[in-house]
C-alpha cells in the first residue's frame, strides 16, 4: 500500500503541464487497488475542476444512469476507479473544452493501471480514450466503435461521452439506449455483485 499511496501523492502533486493550464493544475482522479471497473474519460470540466470531484456534473449524472448505479456507489473507489486521459482542466477551445493534455496519460496511466489488478472492465468514454487504448483494433468513427462494443469485450467497453452536447447523437442513434445501455448495466451489475 505504501507504493500505491506514494503514487497517489505524486500524481496529486503533478505540475508537468502547469504552464498550459488556464486554471492551473488540479489533478482529478479516484483509484483504489480494489477498483473493479475503471472509467477513462477525457478531462475535467470547470465544475469538476472547481470541486475536485470527478464526473460531478450533468455528464456524470448521465453516465451513472447508463450504468444503473447511484452516486454513492459510483464514488466508491473500491468499485469504480476514475482515471481521465487528462487529470486537469485543459481550457476552452472553439467547440468546447480543449483536448486532454497529451503528457498526462503516458505519464500516469500505465503506473496507475498496474496498481489496480482487480479491474475487470474499462469504460473508454470518448474518442481520446478509445484512440489511446484500442490502437489498431479501433474502428474509424466513434459511432462504429460504440456500435461494435462487443468486439472490444471483455476488457474494454467504448462509449460516447455522456455530455448534454451529445444528446443529438443519442437521438440519431436509438440503438444506443435500447441495446448498449442495457448491456452496460448488466455487465457493471455482474462485476459489482460478483
Amino acid at each position: 500500500m505504501d507504493r500505491f499511496n506514494s503514487l497517489i501523492t505524486e500524481a496529486q502533486s503533478c505540475r508537468l503541464c502547469e504552464e498550459c493550464l488556464p486554471l492551473g493544475p488540479r489533478p482529478v482522479f479516484s483509484i483504489h487497488p480494489k477498483s473493479k471497473v475503471l472509467i477513462i474519460g477525457q478531462a475535467p470540466g470547470t465544475k469538476v475542476h472547481a470541486t475536485g470531484i470527478p464526473w460531478n456534473d450533468l455528464s456524470g449524472e448521465e453516465l451513472r444512469r447508463w450504468m444503473g448505479v447511484d452516486r454513492e456507489l459510483f464514488y466508491n473507489p473500491e468499485i469504480f476507479g476514475i482515471m481521465p486521459m487528462g487529470f486537469c482542466y485543459p481550457g476552452r477551445g472553439k467547440g468546447g473544452d480543449m483536448p486532454p493534455r497529451p503528457e498526462c496519460a503516458p505519464t500516469w496511466h500505465e503506473r496507475m493501471r498496474a496498481e489496480m489488478p482487480q479491474v475487470q472492465l474499462t469504460l473508454l468514454i470518448g474518442q481520446y480514450a478509445q484512440k489511446y487504448y484500442l490502437g489498431s483494433m479501433r474502428k474509424n468513427t466513434l459511432t462504429q466503435r460504440v456500435m461494435a462494443y462487443e468486439k472490444y469485450l471483455p476488457d474494454f467497453f467504448p462509449l460516447v461521452h455522456p455530455s448534454p452536447r451529445n444528446r443529438m447523437w443519442q437521438r440519431r442513434n436509438p440503438w444506443f439506449e435500447t441495446k448498449v445501455v442495457p448491456e452496460l448495466q448488466e455487465r457493471v451489475h455482474e462485476i459489482i455483485t460478483g
